[in-house]
């Protein structure tokens, strides 16, 4: 039985990284000076020139090793890391609360209670008045 890894394919991580920048083929050989048909191409390829993959890092801002190394796992691990970092350190987006919102929610509620009682009291008085 062979145990050897299947390696990378290159172009299918070019294209992964181009989808996730939301980038259309066609913008990304603009960029490279090529057709999109070339950009297919390079994205149906396993293997890619070393030149052309700096070219293509280059164009896509992000580093040779990242293209290489691009796995879809470690983008959902990097997201989900990210998400559970963000609820644990408190960011704006999770708890960024500086005041308990139930002690607003009773001070709303005890200032409309004082309102109606003062109207309660204006009424009274006007009622006496009659």
């Amino acid at each position: 039985m062979n145990t050897a890894t299947k390696p990378k394919h290159i172009g299918r991580n070019i294209s992964r990284i181009r989808e996730l920048k939301d980038l259309k083929q066609e913008a990304l050989a603009q960029a490279l000076g090529v057709s999109q048909q070339a950009v297919s191409a390079i994205e149906n390829s396993e293997t890619v020139d070393e030149q052309k993959l700096i070219e293509i890092a280059k164009a896509l801002d992000v580093t040779v090793e990242a293209i290489k190394n691009f796995s879809d796992e470690g983008v959902i691990n990097y997201f989900n890391s990210f998400h559970d970092n963000i609820v644990t350190t408190g960011s704006i987006f999770a708890t960024d609360c500086t005041f308990n919102p139930l002690d607003k929610v009773v001070e709303l509620y005890e200032r409309l209670v004082q309102a109606e009682k003062d109207k309660v009291e204006y009424l009274e008085k006007f009622l006496d008045k009659k």
